[in-house]
C-alpha cells in the first residue's frame, strides 16, 4: 500500500467509473487504496477530474450509458472498459457471460478482494436487488436478480388502478398496514427483508463460513433491519473495478 505522503512518486492513480441505473460513482485510488468518492459527477467533468487529480488509468463500467470518446476527451490511452471479454481476477464461471450484468460481476470481485479465500454472498441493493455469489477458490458461480425496493412501489402504482405510488424512503415500517399507504410499506419493506434473510438461510444452509457482503445504494437502510451478520461497503463496485484494472495491467 502508497503510504499517503507519497503517493505522486510510488502509486499509480486510478479512476474507477460505475455508470449504473440510476446515477453515476466514481472513485479515485492510489494503487490499491481508495482515496475519494466522487458522487454522481457530470460525464463531461471527468476529463477534466483525470487532468486535475493526475490520473494514470480509467476503468468504466457501465450498464446503460456508453464513453466511447471519453479517452480522447480525457488525453489517456489507457481507459478500460469493462465488458466480459476483458481478463478478471477471479473464475467467471456464469453460463451465458455476455449477459452478465457487469456491476454485478464487478461487486463480487471487490468482495473476493477485500475477503480473498472465503465464499462470499454479494447483495446489491440498489434499482434491482442482485444475489451473486463468489467461492473459496475464487469462482464466480451466478446468484439471482429481483426489483429493488423502488421498483416495487412503482409497480404497484403503475400496474394497479388505485394503488398510490410511495416515492419516498420510509421512515417506519409498520408488521400490520392501518391504511393504505401503511399496507404498501409493510408489504414492500417487509417482504424484501423476508426475502434477503430468506435467501442468506439458504445459503447459510448450503455453503460453510459464508461471508454476507453487501452494498448498493439501499444498502444502509436494510443494514440495521436484517437479523443475520452482514458487511456493509458502499463502494464495492469501485474495489472491484479497480481491482480488475490492477489485474489488466499486470497481464499486459
Amino acid at each position: 500500500m502508497c503510504p499517503l505522503h507519497d503517493l505522486e512518486s510510488h502509486c499509480m492513480r486510478n479512476l474507477a467509473i460505475d455508470m449504473g441505473n440510476s446515477r453515476v460513482k466514481a472513485g479515485l485510488f492510489a494503487d490499491s487504496q481508495l482515496q475519494s468518492v466522487l458522487d454522481n459527477p457530470a460525464l463531461d467533468e471527468l476529463p477534466q477530474i483525470v487532468e486535475n487529480e493526475s490520473v494514470d488509468r480509467v476503468i468504466v463500467c457501465s450498464v446503460s450509458s456508453s464513453l466511447d470518446d471519453f479517452e480522447i476527451k480525457s488525453g489517456l490511452n489507457q481507459v478500460v472498459k469493462l465488458d466480459y471479454r476483458l481478463p478478471v481476477p477471479i473464475n467467471n464461471r456464469y453460463r451465458t457471460p455476455q449477459t452478465l450484468g457487469m456491476d454485478r460481476l464487478a461487486a463480487a470481485i471487490g468482495a473476493q478482494f477485500l475477503y480473498p479465500a472465503a465464499n462470499c454472498l454479494v447483495i446489491d441493493a440498489g434499482t434491482t436487488v442482485t444475489y451473486d455469489f463468489v467461492d473459496d477458490s475464487g469462482k464466480y458461480l451466478g446468484g439471482a436478480i429481483s426489483p429493488g425496493m423502488g421498483l416495487r412501489f412503482k409497480s404497484l402504482n403503475q400496474y394497479t388502478f388505485q394503488l398510490p405510488h410511495l416515492a419516498e424512503m420510509p421512515l417506519d415500517t409498520p408488521l400490520i398496514g392501518d391504511d393504505t399507504q401503511n399496507s404498501i410499506k409493510s408489504g414492500v419493506i417487509n417482504g424484501m427483508i423476508a426475502e434477503i434473510q430468506g435467501i442468506i438461510r439458504r445459503y447459510d444452509e448450503k455453503i460453510s463460513t459464508l461471508k454476507v457482503v453487501m452494498c448498493g445504494g439501499d444498502a444502509a437502510f436494510f443494514e440495521t433491519k436484517l437479523k443475520a451478520p452482514i458487511f456493509v461497503h458502499p463502494h464495492l463496485v469501485l474495489i472491484g473495478l479497480n481491482s480488475i484494472l490492477m489485474h489488466h495491467a499486470q497481464d499486459k
